[in-house]
């Protein structure tokens, strides 16, 4: 039986050990925090959103330039490969009007206690508080409560998460390790993050708000959704897809009137006005909430009198923002390892036996069931290879 270690307890790290407990080699996880996937526990609590029911080419081309090198992993392992997973351990589901999978308690929780119940009868060994500190020939040394311990596993798959949330355990120190030993990292940098603006007073009471129904567009990218006006700036789904082109500098603009033209907009604002002042006049004739008139207001003041320019500043309102939410606030992250510093099988092409997988890899994916998706996809991979990598040596 050969010893495998997986270095990290998040859900690419799970998924990696109980691959290599299947293909029957003995499986030591260490996580440097007192608990086991602290990031997905807290995912769950706003409701455990486990990937997007969608046709393979749709699922795919979310992951943008990053779906060619994905392709195989998440062909293997897509969304009804994680229902049949959720549910295989206990977990109804249900899919939403939007196409998201979710379990029906809407946690994480029990998902994961049926998860760890699963991996230990199969014979894992958790080792938590164990922090992986160094690696020379072959060895490993972790910081434990006991002290320094040294592992000589004969395979590993590090699944060290990304560079956000670090409380929870993904705070990217790995990285140093790397450089240290000349293997190739990309520094990481925000994804699926809200939008820094600095507010003047009159937005205070707006905090909280929803832009609701309103296309979001900054370069080649446009989505339709909200946003939620907070005391930091701009966040939600309508922003976070737009995180790589305003990594960019790409300008961001907003559509708060989709569903009509300019020249619709300009023939209702071209309505007499009477003794009414402008803001009660947009509020009554084209339905415009406090928060949006709000923003626009922000955004342009004084807004325009002339009808068809103010049509066109409400369909393409420029926003000015002081770029994204630091990187510790963010969903995910991008950066860590290459893609192209690993073989198709997810081993370092310079460290024979290692492998990667989750988002210490350097892709990118929007919200909604992408990235947990490719987590597991990945430590499926990872562990399937570790497995081959084993039973050749």
């Amino acid at each position: 039986m050969k010893h495998a270690l997986i270095i990290g307890g998040g859900p690419a790290g799970l998924m990696a050990a109980e691959t290599l407990l299947d293909a029957g080699h003995a499986v030591i996880l260490a996580e440097a925090k007192p608990s086991l996937a602290r990031k997905l526990l807290m995912a769950g609590k706003s409701g455990l959103n486990l990937t997007k029911m969608e046709t393979a080419d749709r699922f795919l081309a979310a992951y943008a330039g990053d779906g060619e090198a994905l392709k195989p992993m998440l062909d293997q392992f897509g969304p009804s490969q994680v229902k049949t997973w959720a549910e295989a351990l206990g977990q109804e589901t249900f899919t939403g009007s939007s196409g998201r999978l979710f379990p029906k308690s809407m946690k994480a929780s029990p998902l994961l206690r049926a998860w760890l119940r699963r991996l230990t009868d199969k014979g894992l060994q958790v080792r938590t508080r164990w922090r992986w500190v160094d690696w020379q020939d072959g060895c490993l040394r972790f910081e434990t409560p006991e002290g320094a311990a040294d592992q000589h596993p004969d395979a590993v798959v590090l699944a060290l998460g990304g560079g956000s949330w670090a409380r929870l355990g993904s705070d990217g120190s790995w990285g140093g390790q790397f450089v240290q030993n000349g293997l190739d990292f990309v520094p990481f940098a925000p994804s699926n993050a809200g939008l820094v603006i600095d507010w003047s007073q009159h937005m205070t009471r707006h905090f909280g708000s929803p832009i609701k129904n309103a296309i979001f567009k900054a370069g080649h990218t446009m989505q339709r959704g909200e946003a939620v006006i907070s005391a930091r700036g701009l966040e939600g789904g309508g922003i976070y897809p737009l995180s790589p082109a305003l990594r960019e500098n790409a300008e961001l603009e907003i559509d708060l009137f989709p569903d009509q033209s300019v020249e619709a907009l300009t023939q209702k604002l071209s309505k007499p006005r009477g003794k009414q002042s402008q803001a009660n006049f947009l509020r009554k004739t084209l339905r415009l909430a406090p928060q949006t008139l709000a923003l626009a207001s922000e955004m342009q003041r004084p807004l325009p009198q002339d009808p068809a320019t103010l049509a066109g500043l409400l369909k393409a309102l420029p926003i000015r923002h002081q770029g994204l939410r630091p990187l510790d606030e963010a969903i995910s992250t991008v950066g860590g390892v290459p893609l192209d510093s690993l073989t198709k099988g997810l081993m370092l092409k310079n460290k024979p036996g290692i492998f990667c997988a989750g988002e210490m890899i350097d892709w990118d994916a929007p919200t909604g069931g992408y990235l947990l998706t490719a987590c597991l996809a990945t430590g499926l991979w990872a562990g399937q290879h570790a497995a081959q990598f084993l039973n050749e040596a």
